[in-house]
């Protein structure tokens, strides 16, 4: 079984701990993100499973099998793991079929087998027609698929992506999204892929792990990560949420300004103690001061900017601090027009932390 368990791995650089003793177990036939923003330590981490850094500290077990500890490191030609980096890094003088053909030169498989294994990738990544192609004479999609394609071709226990998406624009990175997991689902290998675009993690993941300055902030469904965050930063990251000072009162009651707000869910810091909340920008509503009330979970606030984006418009409105308000495309609101902001219970989640 391809199982990957990290315990307490850790990676110390000059003045900086890069991975601070994170705990990890990923499932066989599992796809994992590890989400964050740069120098979060999410690379490192893969690169460590992968054998291109040697830990300082901690475990990293695959299928039981221990592959670094304090008492050796497994090389990583030995760990059957594949890897696919930021540039795609094919051959540019072998065809499409000789670059996924090229990781089954030491498999001990006769040619028959080995061109049945390239011809099937071949055609599950949509490339038969391109087979006798060069990587210049392909779109970078295409290429993407031949880095895919030779990576499945030795049959790895782990699969390993460090933001192999980056480099291609947004129609492309959308498809490939679809057709990376559209081909792990396929074929069921053990992936852990790194990324800092939360659109990515969210359309793709299992299971994302969101991590902060060497540490993991939270693990789970992209739902679960989406919807209720354990954290300020995760709030933040994963997008789309207000992150909002406030004080408890009592219960699940908080004061913003002057102003009590009951809030539906999450972890509360104690009364008269200061903590955070977040709701989302779609899961708040602008109410013009005509018809502006009081109460009801209700504060005032004035606008200080607006955008139409078609389907929606955005208001930054200064609440004592500023929030951001999805608001419907048909409802216009002048700049500096005072207003009232509603903040739905159910909606909102208190941050402890």
């Amino acid at each position: 079984m391809a199982t990957l368990d990290l315990q307490k791995l850790t990676k110390r650089y000059p003045g900086v701990i890069s991975v601070d003793a994170i705990d990890l177990s990923v499932g066989h036939g599992e796809f994992v993100c590890l989400l964050g923003p740069s120098g979060c330590g999410k690379t490192t981490t893969l690169r460590m499973v992968a054998g291109l850094i040697e830990p300082d500290a901690g475990e990293i077990r695959v299928g039981g099998r221990l592959m670094s500890s304090a008492r050796g490191v497994v090389p990583p030609e030995r760990r059957n793991m594949s890897m696919i980096f930021q540039s795609y890094a094919v051959w540019p003088h072998m065809t499409v079929l000789e670059n996924v053909a090229y990781g089954l030169k030491l498999k001990p498989l006769s040619e028959s087998e080995k061109q049945k294994r390239v011809a099937a990738l071949l055609e599950a990544t949509q490339l038969s027609a391109q087979a006798q192609r060069y990587p210049s004479e392909l779109s970078g999609g295409q290429q993407q698929r031949v880095a895919l394609a030779r990576a499945l071709a030795p049959k790895p226990d782990i699969l390993l992506l460090d933001e192999p998406l980056s480099n291609l624009d947004a129609n492309l990175r959308a498809e490939m999204r679809f057709e990376i997991r559209r081909l792990h689902d396929q074929f069921q290998y053990t992936s852990v892929y790194v990324t800092h675009d939360q659109v990515e993690a969210m359309t793709m993941a299992d299971r994302i792990v969101v991590m902060n300055a060497g540490h993991i902030e939270q693990i789970g469904k992209p739902e679960e990560v989406y919807e209720r965050p354990n954290s300020a930063f995760v709030a933040r990251f994963i997008g789309g949420s207000n992150v909002l000072k406030v004080r408890h009162l009592y219960d699940r009651t908080v004061d913003i300004g002057g102003h009590a707000l009951e809030i539906g869910e999450g972890e509360f810091a104690g009364v008269g103690k200061e903590m955070s909340i977040c709701v989302k920008t779609h899961d708040v509503e602008l109410l013009p001061s005509a018809v502006m009330t009081s109460g009801n979970n209700v504060v005032p606030g004035v606008v200080r900017s607006q955008a139409y984006l078609g389907n929606h418009r955005d208001y930054i409105v200064d609440v004592g601090q500023e929030i951001l308000i999805a608001a419907p495309p048909e409802l216009q609101v002048e700049t500096g027009s005072a207003v009232g902001v509603r903040f739905r219970p159910q909606r909102c989640r208190g941050l402890a932390r």
